[in-house]
């Protein structure tokens, strides 16, 4: 393999490389300013998935609520004073 063979062969894997790069979103950051990225990135999931988990909790709730409304066997007085309660 002569000098030039191997320059083309160099170049030819670098752009491979550099499209599957582009491909499958890889990027080169690098220091301290990629791990405050990061960082942040984590912090934000983290404040989603508290916030996600409130609402889910207090959707649980108001079902909870809704069902035993619609499963109680008292008569329709006993469920316009929960109506009325639950306003």
């Amino acid at each position: 393999m002569n000098v030039f063979e191997m320059v083309v062969l160099i170049v030819a894997i670098s752009a491979i490389a550099s499209i599957l790069r582009a491909k499958y979103g890889v990027t080169r950051k690098r220091g301290a300013q990629h791990l405050a990225d990061a960082l942040d990135a984590n912090r934000m999931q983290d404040a989603d998935s508290a916030r996600m988990r409130e609402e889910i909790k207090t959707l649980k709730e108001r079902i909870a609520v809704l069902e035993r409304l619609a499963t109680d066997t008292n008569s329709a007085v006993a469920l316009d004073r929960e109506i009325e309660k639950l306003r």
